[in-house]
């Protein structure tokens, strides 16, 4: 009968305690976070006419695009709703963010060749024009979330028959 060696636990040296600076979390420097928020809260100013030039900037994309749906003007607008998704949230415009999150998800999983659905993107720029023109800025807004929903579902619907 083989014999029953004992366990040996091994713990290894924490050694993340020393890379982060001694014991435990390093002091938080609450005037560096005030100085933070109240950039943030300047940008916030500031985005409006930011996020103006970037609805013209998607409109244009969207011209240029229908007027020659080439790899590049498909390339710029995908810039354009990308863009828009990823600052519109910082700033205060989730909805807007939400619905360039469907244009960019349309654009960039549609395999290449495909024929990018003209309407449906202009549903989404329009979408996105209006809700900055009337500064939608929550989800209590019941016609926007439906409007939302069915661009999102279109999306779906398109991207599942590929």
């Amino acid at each position: 009968m083989a014999r029953e060696q004992p366990i040996e636990l091994f713990n290894p040296p924490n050694t993340l305690k020393a890379k982060a600076g001694g014991g435990g979390f390093p002091s938080i420097d609450m005037a560096a976070i005030q100085r933070a928020e109240a950039a943030m809260e300047e940008l916030k100013s500031e985005f409006a006419g930011w996020l103006a030039d970037d609805v013209k900037h998607l409109v244009a994309a969207r011209e240029a695009f229908a007027k020659s749906p080439d790899a590049d003007n498909r390339g710029a607008l995908m810039r354009a709703a990308h863009d828009m998704k990823g600052q519109a949230a910082t700033f205060d415009f989730p909805l807007i963010a939400q619905v360039a999150g469907s244009l960019s998800k349309l654009i960039h999983e549609l395999p290449p060749g495909s024929e990018l659905p003209l309407t449906l993107v202009d549903a989404h720029v329009t979408a996105i024009h209006v809700i900055y023109r009337d500064k939608v800025t929550d989800n209590s807004n019941k016609i926007a979330m439906v409007l939302i929903g069915e661009l999102e579902k279109q999306v779906g619907e398109i991207l599942d028959r590929v």
